[in-house]
């Protein structure tokens, strides 16, 4: 499937741009880094990783606000950085340290902070969409003016919480925004060999929700489309829908041996890569320079060495602990 996108491009202005440049670095390096402490068996059980998609969920992000809602998947560690979540925390989460966000408890999974309303990370395939419902209905019966963001890949759209989620969404009119991140496969499963109808658009409005597909390599497409939907959303327009055509770089997981796709596909769509893409418009628009990108490049180096250490210097919960927030503990009377 071509990437496409719906919406002209606005006008880039430096700072933002820069802050888009900036988000989409972090995440690429921060992924990078933590393949290698993976490897390095820092880093156990999943490791999903967000190489290649980096520019839905920093353009995608711009336009909530902190109020707003997010619940993601288990590839949500770029998410988690965009929303505000620390990298320390992050990092720390998937040691397996109290330190973490989920306390050391979830992993790189389940990834978790009240504080930016940041609602996971879930392992389970479609798992965050009834959260998300949940979430709106409460915000549309307290009459307050907020979105909740729910990101989901395409495998999710073949669930029956999919289906259900989607016409509550509609019936009640919730302020929802369906955010499907379609890479085009789900785990080793393409699309085509999964879905009689690939174009995840016309699931959505056979809901009557309105959808647009948009190029999910394009972080100012990403950006300019999350908030055209979510002004419609906040305004009460109920759901919307988005589906963003994007592509992992890396494997679905570390043990993917990735023997269901070609390796020239992989090449054709890594010369549509969000961070060089973006880099070459800012660049030919003036608005980019190498001292820039050094800068850059320097500040996230910084960041994620902190984060490391701060992760190695964490703590591992007291074996005595293990059955806390598991069992209620009976008082005898």
């Amino acid at each position: 499937m071509e990437p496409q996108a719906n919406f002209s491009r606005p006008r880039l202005e430096h700072d933002h741009s820069l802050l888009l440049l900036r988000e989409m670095v972090r995440i690429r390096r921060f992924e990078e880094k933590c393949a290698e402490l993976y490897s390095a068996a820092k880093i156990r059980g999943f490791l999903h990783l967000y190489i290649g998609e980096e520019a839905v969920a920093v353009g995608a992000m711009q336009a909530l606000q902190p109020d707003d809602a997010i619940v993601a998947t288990y590839r949500e560690h770029g998410h988690a950085l965009v929303r505000g979540v620390s990298a320390a925390s992050i990092l720390a989460e998937m040691y397996g340290k109290q330190e973490g966000c989920s306390r050391g408890r979830g992993g790189s999974m389940h990834l978790f902070d009240a504080a930016t309303r940041f609602y996971g990370g879930n392992a389970i395939v479609g798992g965050g969409l009834p959260l998300a419902i949940g979430l709106a209905l409460a915000d549309k019966m307290q009459a307050r003016s907020r979105v909740t963001a729910c990101f989901f890949g395409e495998g999710a759209v073949a669930e029956g919480e999919f289906h259900e989620c989607m016409n509550l969404a509609a019936l009640w009119k919730l302020p929802a925004l369906f955010c499907c991140e379609n890479n085009l496969y789900a785990m080793g499963t393409a699309l085509k060999r999964s879905e009689s109808e690939i174009d995840l658009c016309l699931k959505a409005t056979s809901y009557e929700i309105p959808a647009w597909p948009v190029d999910g390599m394009d972080v100012a497409a990403c950006e300019e489309a999350a908030h055209r939907a979510v002004e419609a959303v906040r305004a009460g327009g109920g759901p919307y829908f988005l589906e963003f055509r994007t592509y992992r770089f890396r494997a679905h997981s570390m043990f993917d041996p990735q023997l269901y796709r070609d390796k020239r596909e992989v090449e054709e769509w890594k010369k549509r890569d969000p961070i060089l893409m973006f880099q070459a418009r800012m660049q030919e628009s003036g608005l980019l320079h190498d001292d820039d990108l050094k800068q850059i490049e320097e500040d996230v180096a910084a960041e994620i060495a902190k984060a490391i250490e701060f992760a190695e210097a964490g703590t591992w919960e007291p074996v005595e602990d293990l059955t806390k927030f598991v069992y209620s503990e009976r008082k005898q009377s």
